[in-house]
């Protein structure tokens, strides 16, 4: 399977993965970044073996993207970007979302101890 069918087709459980792991890590780490006149609020998981990251951005007006970046073998850049259902925003834990919502509006990251987003 290539990642752009994983991410079409399996994005549910990249996103699953991706909260449980930035969820596990003590401090979590929201940080805030933009391009151009695009600002986000956004949670990364790098997988360093397989040259990946994964990252799950709010951006205003309560827009949440699934973010996936990788090198090939030939060391060419890829970047796959897909906007999350209502379904798929809803295994974001309503912590994160409203901590997401608060960098965003700040235009400041923060770390957090990961057990305040278990409860």
């Amino acid at each position: 399977m290539t990642y752009e069918e994983l991410i079409e087709n399996h994005s549910a459980s990249v996103i699953e993965n991706l909260v449980r792991t930035v969820v596990s890590q003590d401090p979590v780490e929201i940080r805030f970044d933009y391009m151009d006149d695009d600002q986000w609020a956004i949670i990364t998981m790098h997988e360093y073996e397989e040259d990946k990251q994964v990252s799950v951005r709010l951006h205003a007006d309560d827009l949440y993207d699934l973010y996936f970046c990788y090198y090939d073998d030939e060391d060419e850049f890829f970047e796959i970007l897909k906007p999350l259902s209502e379904e798929e925003k809803e295994i974001l834990p309503n912590g994160l979302k409203k901590l997401m919502k608060k960098v965003l509006k700040d235009e400041k990251g923060i770390r957090i101890a990961g057990n305040f987003l278990s409860h």
